[in-house]
């Protein structure tokens, strides 16, 4: 049996961010640090942090008068702003830079007086986040049949948003559906997509052409994560996440000449090598190899209260 590592797979530039900004914070002005809500999805991020001194909560109130508090890395809402300002909290903002531009033109177009539909999932915390910048104006659609339903007061003052954690392929369908129906709807640049959740499907569409199984480390609460694993399938994959090497079994490796690795997002580069040494111990040993290494070439710079 062959393992094959997809490229690029694992953390993007938003969530280093984000953790950066929480160990920078801990080490500079020392433990308790509040971060509100995970800062990534992923539950052995959140526990090293924890262990350091991270304290995790959902409501600004939750944490001490002028405590020190982060925002995760996928943002907030105008309210949850307001209630952290009333708690005289001080405020370091890990927010993705992809979901402040999603935020800014969010707020641009309800100054233009227009509708917005936001494309994404009900109940994600970016979703929430977003839709609290202009809540009297936002419609969310999850699918092709939300677009058939959605009811507007003015179709030539309608315009689109996505989730960032959604690829171009993810959202296609349903825009092509908002164009079809709203032909005068104002729809997101390919660039408000995020570039990492598209890199690491396409690298998912690239290990199907060998793996007859994909493992995908990742969270149960990663929207990017889930998706690999639905790519892989609908490839024609046997696909399945995991959370770490504890999760796997083996009969999942049964008739499988090629085992493709890869990773959402938020998941750490030390739970893929877990993961692949524990797939080598229950193949017996397998030969390992890497697709192509792929470098995305993004950073994204710390907060200037950390600089």
């Amino acid at each position: 049996m062959e393992i094959v590592l997809a490229s690029p797979r694992g953390f993007c530039a938003g969530v280093d961010r984000a953790i950066e900004i929480v160990e920078q914070a801990l080490a500079r002005y020392g433990a308790p640090v509040y971060v509100r809500h995970e800062i990534v999805h992923n539950r052995h991020v959140v526990e090293d942090l924890r262990a350091k001194g991270a304290v995790f909560i959902d409501d600004p109130a939750d944490a001490p008068e002028g405590a020190l508090l982060v925002f995760s890395a996928h943002g907030v809402s105008p309210a949850v702003r307001q209630a952290a300002a009333d708690r005289r909290l001080r405020v370091i903002d890990a927010t993705c830079p992809l979901v402040t531009k999603v935020h800014v033109e969010t707020q641009r177009m309800a100054r233009e007086d227009r509708e917005i539909v936001l494309v994404g999932h009900r109940g994600h915390v970016e979703v929430e986040g977003t839709m609290g910048h202009a809540p009297e104006r936002i419609h969310l659609v999850q699918s092709v049949d939300d677009v058939a339903q959605l009811e507007v007061r003015d179709p030539s003052r309608l315009a689109c948003v996505t989730q960032t954690t959604l690829s171009v392929d993810d959202t296609r369908e349903i825009l092509d559906a908002l164009r079809a129906r709203f032909p005068e709807i104002r729809l997101p640049r390919k660039d408000d997509i995020c570039y990492a959740t598209q890199n690491r499907q396409n690298a998912v569409k690239e290990l199907t052409r060998e793996a007859d199984v994909v493992i995908v480390v990742g969270a149960p609460e990663s929207s990017n994560s889930n998706r690999l694993v639905e790519l892989a399938a609908k490839s024609g994959a046997r696909a399945y996440l995991v959370q770490d090497a504890r999760d796997l079994d083996a009969a999942w490796l049964e008739g499988a000449r090629q085992v493709g690795v890869t990773a959402g997002a938020s998941a750490p580069e030390v739970l893929v090598q877990g993961v692949v040494a524990r797939l080598r111990e229950l193949a017996g040993g397998a030969r390992v190899r890497s697709l192509p290494e792929v470098d995305e070439g993004i950073v994204f710079q710390l907060p200037s209260e950390l600089r």
